[in-house]
């Protein structure tokens, strides 16, 4: 089963969630919010980068005081940011239920995964 992590209020989550519909592709949904970051935060750093997960265009990463968006300098540290802070994981995360996990959406990488 294919898994979207996001937060239903976000517009590209929104967007990913109408094209997964669209395709007709089962998916279960996690909410950071009400269900909080999951374990495998740490897998999708390894595989990702936390560079990659890590949203810095963000309102929540702009609301960070200046000394925590410099704390943040390796993995460890950009791991323990988005345990406190769900919001600053760039959105959707999916875990596919063939192939490695993606960040973002792309219809038109999406769409080449299904072939």
């Amino acid at each position: 089963m294919t898994t979207l992590y996001g937060i239903p209020n976000c517009d590209t989550v929104k967007k990913a969630r109408a094209w997964l519909d669209g395709q007709g592709i089962a998916y279960a949904f996690h909410d950071f919010k009400k269900a909080g970051v999951p374990p495998q935060l740490d897998d999708w750093i390894a595989a990702l980068g936390w560079e990659a997960l890590l949203n810095r265009k963000g309102t929540t990463w702009r609301r960070l005081d200046a000394a925590t968006q410099a704390a943040v300098h390796d993995a460890a540290s950009a791991a323990a940011l988005m345990r406190a802070h769900p919001s600053v994981i760039k959105r959707p995360v999916v875990e596919w239920s063939r192939g490695p996990a993606t960040v973002g959406f792309s219809p038109e990488a999406w769409a080449a995964r299904r072939h």
